[in-house]
């Protein structure tokens, strides 16, 4: 079955590792034969892989793009998975069903899964961060409001 994408002005698609740009008006693509397939939207670039999570999608977007190296990068891909649920086993559940779409060779559903990593664990970051705030507000009221602002402070 075919696919039939909406191709923007200035949208980028990468097709079988060759990055394509709609430098016209609105185009209509059809895809007649299975093809690796990515909209701009779905790449993450090497700079943008500074998360655990991130490292996990890039890792086995490579492996998706690149058949030609499948295997060296499903591995980077294994460890950096095992790393993050070792860190955050929260995510176990969601690291499973990855690793089964895998395993059966749906790497762009895994993909498409491992965009839930990445959201569960801004949602642990982002809980993480509350409760440092919390306890740090806490400390502030316990030092009676002065932040320990005065220990720091220099002499002019």
């Amino acid at each position: 079955m075919p696919l039939k994408l909406d191709f923007k002005s200035g949208d980028k698609l990468v097709i079988n590792g060759a990055v394509l740009e709609n430098i016209g008006a609105n185009a209509k693509i059809l895809v007649h034969n299975e093809s690796a397939i990515l909209r701009e939207k779905e790449i993450l670039s090497v700079a943008d892989t500074s998360t655990p999570a991130s490292r996990v999608y890039f890792a086995l977007q490579c492996a998706y793009m690149f058949p030609h190296k499948k295997g060296e990068y499903l591995g980077l891909f294994a460890d950096f998975l095992k790393e993050f649920v070792n860190a955050c086993p929260s995510t176990r559940p969601i690291a499973d069903e990855i690793e089964k779409l895998v395993a059966e060779d749906k790497i762009y559903k895994a993909l498409k899964q491992t965009q839930k990593l990445v959201a569960h664990q801004a949602k642990v970051l982002k809980s993480l961060e509350s409760g440092i705030e919390k306890v740090a507000d806490e400390l502030t009221a316990a030092d009676g409001g002065a932040g320990g602002g005065d220990r720091h402070a220099k002499a002019d």
